[in-house]
């Protein structure tokens, strides 16, 4: 807890700001009681989580075929997609080679 609390501020002031200049934000949120962190004994697993993707753009996102290739995923959002917690890395396959495709094919331009 010590160590946590000792690194917050650097939290505040180096990761946090991060997140509003990504294109995309993939956050695991636990879909079980974590009100106190600190006592804790395990790991919410990730059929106890969803994860919740944000697109800074999302004029560039084909969420249609995302949420008829992910099973059980959900917009909460215009820009952000819900997806259970286990199929993290499944949303990840999806969502990512298309964007590295445009980076390779941009990269001389």
């Amino acid at each position: 807890m010590d160590t946590i609390l000792r690194r917050m501020p650097d939290y505040i002031k180096y990761i946090t700001p991060q997140f509003s200049r990504t294109h995309i934000n993939f956050q695991r949120v636990a879909t079980i009681d974590t009100s106190n962190p600190f006592i804790a004994r395990d790991i919410p697993t990730p059929d106890e989580s969803f994860v919740v993707i944000r697109f800074r753009d999302p004029k560039r996102v084909d969420f249609p075929y995302m949420l008829k290739l992910i099973p059980s995923s959900f917009m909460s959002r215009a820009n952000t997609l819900v997806v259970p917690g286990g199929k993290m890395s499944h949303a990840i396959e999806i969502i990512l080679p298309p964007i590295m495709h445009d980076l390779i094919e941009n990269k001389n331009k």
